[in-house]
């Protein structure tokens, strides 16, 4: 069942949602040798970053994975693996592992096999936190994206091509299979208006609301 947690402002949430990752990275540390920890890209997590850099956590045991990417180099302004490293990946958390989505490669349809295998490696997820656009997507996981279907499936593979309506480039997703079976799930959102898109998603299927597709244990954090 979904947990919602109203926080009075951001500051707040950003601060307990970094207590409650670091607490849920801890605890994954005890059970397995290597962590996988999901992250989403855009600007709402960057303080949770912050944070959590300096966490004192045994971040050489954690790969840091992208929930998705845009098909940018990672250099470039759009690149959440570049967010990631300048956000997360500094202080303490610098000794983590970043498993990139992107390969130098025309599309992402040429790299999937590659990145899949890499995938296989050091999945499952054992802390994930994504966010949640007022389109209801997350990830890269949006209504009427091209491969919605085959993302949304119980036999999806872990990261798939995408292409959102009206975007300016190719993405890579995690499948919601893949986000969904994370041990630790926590959804971040803020403003009224994500807050009228949860309460609305939750009464849509997953093809018209992409986040309903993962919402079933998460825990969603909000603030104005």
């Amino acid at each position: 069942m979904t947990d919602f947690i109203d926080y009075p402002d951001t500051d707040m949430m950003m601060l307990q949602v970094a207590r409650t990752l670091s607490r849920d990275l801890r605890n994954a540390l005890g059970r397995r040798e290597r962590v996988v920890f999901a992250v989403p890209g855009g600007s709402t997590p960057g303080p949770v970053f912050d944070l959590l850099a300096a966490a004192d956590l045994e971040w050489a045991r954690i790969d840091i994975l992208p929930g998705d990417e845009r098909w940018v180099p990672e250099d470039h302004a759009r690149s959440n693996a570049r967010l990631i490293r300048e956000r997360l990946l500094r202080d303490k958390a610098a000794a983590a592992r970043l498993i990139p989505l992107w390969r130098p490669l025309p599309a992402p349809s040429d790299a999937m096999a590659e990145v899949n295998a890499a995938l296989s490696d050091i999945l499952p997820i054992d802390v994930a936190l994504v966010g949640m656009g007022a389109d209801m997507h997350t990830a890269s996981l949006f209504p009427g994206a091209d491969n919605l279907e085959l993302a949304l499936s119980d036999d999806a593979p872990a990261a798939l091509p995408i292409w959102a309506p009206g975007a300016d480039e190719p993405r890579v997703t995690l499948s919601a299979r893949v986000l969904s079976e994370a041990y630790a799930l926590h959804v971040l959102i803020t403003g009224e208006d994500k807050r009228e898109a949860y309460q609305k998603a939750r009464k849509l299927s997953p093809n018209e609301a992409p986040i309903a597709a993962i919402l079933g244990d998460a825990t969603v954090h909000w603030a104005p």
